[in-house]
């Protein structure tokens, strides 16, 4: 055997692309979709309705416009995230749809499918045009200062059934503390992987716990208690919960320190009994809470949280068929905040158990994703990401089944809200885009440089799988990594020792 082939590289392993198993789950979820359409029709008039071709084309053709865009800029993408989304938002289609054939003056099925389509459309861009993820490292303060204007600005506005989350101009409305939340997922991720190591292993020694240093925990300390601060003025718990669960998320995984979450919950349970005494709106929500049938008790009817408790009961294990159930009683909020409910009624538990299971995988793709990417913006934005979708779901179903409190929240891609569907849209593309870095084989080992001169930097990417940066300081003031000489190729240098490492 000569010595060419003894130093020959071993094969390089390419992962399958997996397009084709994504392009068969897209055509059952658009089926899916379709048969809960034509069963809806059935079930009130006794007829397939003439425009399930029709619906069943719109949708299809949304898929076929995300899958595209995979194809082209995501190829080694995850290929259970957009199936998972499709089904997901084509069942809540159906829902709104089977929803508003109890309320014939109040349609939001078409809204929902236009702002659908609006959320496919920024699907496919974010995909194709954001060729690295990391780029959006270097947008950190930017995305901060957007999210708390963002936040700011629905306090200007009128209260919608107590709380000031809405902008509405004319006849359009929009949700803006949606949008912010995943620009404060980008900042949480941008700063903590720049500072993890410094909250981990500076600051005094408190006891047995180690408390970061002022400097460095300070920056994403204030923009949080600023962000939840305006949320409470807002009453918005639900939002202000959910950046609550991402802060201490995010905190865990970037430092490694489990001592975190123990904090985390004893600051939850405290500023959630103070709010919840002091107050009024939160307060009714939580008398509501212990006592779901005092109002029937009093003689003034089921309320809401009761009339969502009925259908859950009603629903059984295998519900009452769409289009059978009667969760229109439980009034304004049926299309959006108990949107569960209805799902519960008409699938039944085997029905809500398959919902609560395509969460679980979106989410569980999600982490595997961010575990899988070897720069730590990437871990923590998909980690954050996956964690948004997951505290959502639980927040919204543990407030219609009598879990906890309710809170107003959307239910991702099933609850009316053009806001929530477009940005769940964005978060989806974003872990495509991370998913696709995660998978994708590394690029081929180029010619040796001849000796004494200098490696040429890669197109658009630092070394070591930095994103490109101008040289000025990373968020949080860590510096830029120098460039490393290339190693010429031969046989590989011994494993430094521990002090060589450092």
């Amino acid at each position: 055997m000569t010595a060419a082939t003894t130093d020959a590289p071993p094969p390089r392993v390419r992962l399958p692309r997996r397009r084709g198993v994504e392009f068969s789950l897209l055509v059952c979820a658009v089926l899916c979709s379709m048969l809960g359409y034509a069963a809806v029709g059935l079930a009130r008039s006794g007829a397939v309705p003439h425009d399930v071709a029709g619906y069943g084309a719109g949708l299809g053709l949304l898929a076929l416009t995300g899958h595209l865009a995979v194809r082209v800029g995501a190829p080694y993408a995850d290929p259970l995230l957009l199936p998972i989304a499709v089904l997901l938002n084509g069942l809540g289609l159906v829902l709104i749809y089977r929803l508003d054939l109890e309320t014939p003056a109040d349609r939001a099925a078409p809204t929902q499918l236009v702002w659908s389509a609006l959320g496919v459309a920024l699907f496919a861009l974010v995909v194709v045009c954001l060729r690295d993820h990391r780029l959006l490292q270097r947008y950190a303060y930017l995305s901060v200062a957007a999210a708390l204007a963002l936040l700011t600005v629905p306090i200007f506005f009128p209260a919608v059934n107590g709380a000031r989350i809405w902008i509405r101009v004319g006849g359009l409305s929009f949700q803006p503390g949606e949008f912010a939340k995943l620009l404060l997922a980008v900042f949480f991720a941008a700063y903590l992987a720049a500072n993890g190591t410094a909250l981990a292993h500076t600051g005094r020694r408190l006891w047995r716990v180690r408390l970061p240093a002022g400097r460095v925990l300070g920056p994403v300390l204030a923009v949080w208690l600023i962000s939840v601060g305006v949320l409470v003025l807002e009453r918005d718990l639900g939002t202000s919960l959910l950046f609550f669960g991402l802060f201490v998320i995010l905190l865990y995984v970037a430092t490694g320190r489990t001592g975190w979450i123990a904090v985390g919950l004893l600051l939850a349970s405290v500023g959630a009994f103070a709010v919840g005494a002091l107050e009024p709106h939160v307060h009714g929500r939580v008398e509501d809470w212990l006592h779901p049938f005092a109002s029937i008790e009093a003689g003034r009817g089921p309320g809401q949280l009761a009339q969502s408790l009925f259908a859950f009961a009603a629903g059984g294990m295998f519900g009452t068929g769409l289009g059978q159930g009667h969760s229109a009683l439980i009034g304004f909020a049926a299309k959006s905040d108990f949107i569960l409910a209805t799902a519960g009624e008409e699938l039944g538990h085997a029905g809500l158990t398959a919902i609560f299971l395509l969460y679980a995988l979106l989410v569980a793709r999600g982490f595997r994703s961010g575990l899988a990417l070897r720069d730590p913006f990437g871990r923590l934005l998909a980690t954050g990401l996956a964690s948004i979708l997951a505290l959502q779901v639980f927040v919204i179903a543990g407030g219609v089944t009598g879990l906890i409190p309710l809170t107003g929240m959307a239910m991702p891609f099933l609850a009316q809200g053009g806001s929530s569907v477009v940005t769940n849209w964005v978060m989806v593309a974003l872990l495509v885009r991370m998913s696709d870095s995660a998978r994708a084989p590394a690029p081929e080992p180029g010619p040796a440089p001849d000796a004494g001169s200098a490696p040429e930097p890669g197109p658009g990417c630092g070394p070591g799988g930095d994103p490109p940066h101008d040289g000025g300081p990373l968020p949080g003031g860590a510096a830029p990594r120098a460039t490393a000489p290339a190693r010429p190729p031969g046989p590989a240098p011994a494993a430094p020792t521990r002090e060589g490492a450092r």
